[in-house]
């Protein structure tokens, strides 16, 4: 069965579905140009290595598309970063330090 990820930017996060029934989500929060990944859960009755490389790939995907840098606060996402290089680009370059206060 396919995993379809969504935006739900009223719940900051992305969302993946099977059939219609929500399996996981990577929740996030938007800093002008760029993008924290906080947290990323998968029911653990859903095929949670299909979703969360769905989740992963849509959302990384997006912010390559919107221009947007990330932070990988995340552990799920910073591992998957580190196993798939090709996304490394993305990530800001002062990603430790984004989601402090001033």
């Amino acid at each position: 069965m396919a995993v379809q990820v969504t935006d739900a930017p009223e719940r900051q996060r992305y969302e993946a579905r099977v059939e219609g029934e929500l399996v996981g989500y990577t929740e996030y929060r938007r800093q002008d140009e760029a993008i924290m990944f906080a947290r990323t859960f998968v029911e653990p009755a859903a095929d949670e290595s299909e979703a969360e490389e769905a989740l992963a790939r849509y959302c990384l995907d997006a912010a390559r598309r919107a221009g947007d840098q990330v932070e990988p606060a995340d552990p799920f996402l910073a591992g998957w970063i580190e196993r798939h290089p090709e996304y490394a680009d993305l990530v800001h370059e002062n990603a430790a330090h984004l989601g402090e206060e001033d």
